[in-house]
């Protein structure tokens, strides 16, 4: 029986055949047969979870490594090839393994006197019950069913998401959804988190989060410097991650005695790269930008921090180019009106961390429409066994 083979893996996780059929779950290797079955090729490996193809956290378990490092790399220079962008070096793909991923949001819903806790479905508000997750760092997996037989004793039927963050304390953890009534459910959760030595606990009940629980303060981090952790505050997703995407922000700006980080967060390239080089850590979310401050006031290392939304103040080409270079970690909208002003001023190197490949090119074309080149791009997949892409890259004029 003739079949048309499985190239390549789209976008959303699907397997594209030779002759432009799309079909879900198909691995390159893999045949499309003419009653719509696949027959398994060579890189499709049996999914190491039980809940994979009902999960909604995972889509591509049933591919290999090889499979995932292509789909990965495909994602990245297919999106520089859709804006007609030439790679200068194309940087060894980056994936992040099995148990790293050391955040995590989880949806939780008390039926019947059982409390279901897990990811939700592909397309759908049901709730997975996860029993194992190959995803999540050990630590926090732990910590799922135990969550799990508390919430089922203090929760009504509510909707409650649970989010998760391996801290240098241990797990943070937030509740949104459940509502106290009483002295009771309090001490109970607060025996939990003593009990299993959270590093946090807190409480939202729909005015922002409360903290119940703190022993001592919570820090992450980054480039060698603690850094206060803001209740729900955003934290590369695995560290081997955070490693690959610092140590490429290093090396793409050796010599740099001046660096703008734009969108800077708590930090995480400004620590690593401050030392000898002079930073302008930016950043519109308050908690994030007074935590990146704190820091490196107590350490007096040369990071300044600003507190600035450049999505409707970005910095102009005359503040842009009195440094040495620019760093941009932009949120999954791209910086379309930052990298306007980075184009019309006189920088000559521009480092751009990005988490969506689509919008990294848009901004890209800009970049190379104003004299940039893109000397360096590497693809990474920090969300192992998903769709979720990043990279980094370097740009020169």
């Amino acid at each position: 029986m003739t079949g048309s083979p499985i190239i390549r893996i789209a976008a959303k996780g699907d397997g594209v055949a030779a002759d432009g059929r799309h079909v879900a779950g198909g691995v390159p290797g893999d045949m499309l047969l003419p009653d719509g079955s696949l027959e398994a090729g060579p890189n499709r490996v049996a999914p190491p979870c039980r809940h994979f193809a009902r999960c909604g956290g995972c889509q591509l378990q049933q591919a290999d490594e090889e499979a995932l490092s292509r789909f990965v790399t495909d994602r990245v220079t297919s999106a520089a090839a859709s804006q007609k962008i030439a790679v200068g070096e194309l940087l060894e793909t980056h994936l992040s393994p099995p148990h790293s991923r050391r955040r995590a949001t989880l949806h939780g819903l008390k039926t019947a006197g059982k409390f279901v806790l897990g990811f939700r479905e592909a397309g759908s508000h049901r709730i997975v019950d996860i029993t194992e997750c190959p995803v999540l760092r050990e630590e926090l997996f732990h910590i799922v069913g135990l969550l799990r037989a508390i919430l089922t004793k203090i929760s009504n039927k509510a909707p409650v998401d649970v989010a998760l963050t391996l801290t240098d304390q241990g797990v943070d953890c937030t509740l949104t959804g459940i509502h106290l009534d009483g002295l009771g459910p309090t001490e109970a959760l607060l025996d939990f988190a003593r009990e299993h030595a959270l590093a946090r606990l807190s409480l939202d009940q729909g005015y922002g989060g409360e903290t119940l629980w703190e022993p001592e303060p919570v820090t992450v981090t980054v480039g060698g410097v603690a850094v206060a952790f803001p209740e729900q505050g955003f934290l590369q997703p695995t560290q081997d991650g955070e490693g690959i995407l610092a140590r490429d922000a290093r090396e793409f700006l050796e010599g740099a005695q001046t660096i703008a980080d734009l969108f800077a967060g708590l930090g995480t390239f400004a620590f690593h790269v401050a030392n000898p080089a002079k930073v302008l850590a930016v950043e519109a979310a308050r908690d994030a930008h007074l935590a990146c401050k704190a820091a490196a006031n107590a350490l007096r290392l040369p990071v300044h921090a600003m507190h600035r939304d450049l999505f409707r103040n970005p910095l102009q080409p005359e503040e842009i180019s009195r440094f040495d270079a620019v760093l941009l970690d932009p949120p999954r909208a791209g910086a379309r009106e930052q990298v306007a002003t980075i184009a019309a001023s006189e920088i000559t190197r521009v480092v751009y961390i990005s988490c969506n490949p689509a919008s990294w090119a848009r901004d890209a074309k800009t970049l190379v429409e104003a004299g940039f080149r893109l000397e360096k791009l590497r693809p990474v997949g920090q969300f192992r066994w998903s769709t979720h892409v990043e990279l980094t890259s370097l740009f020169v004029r």
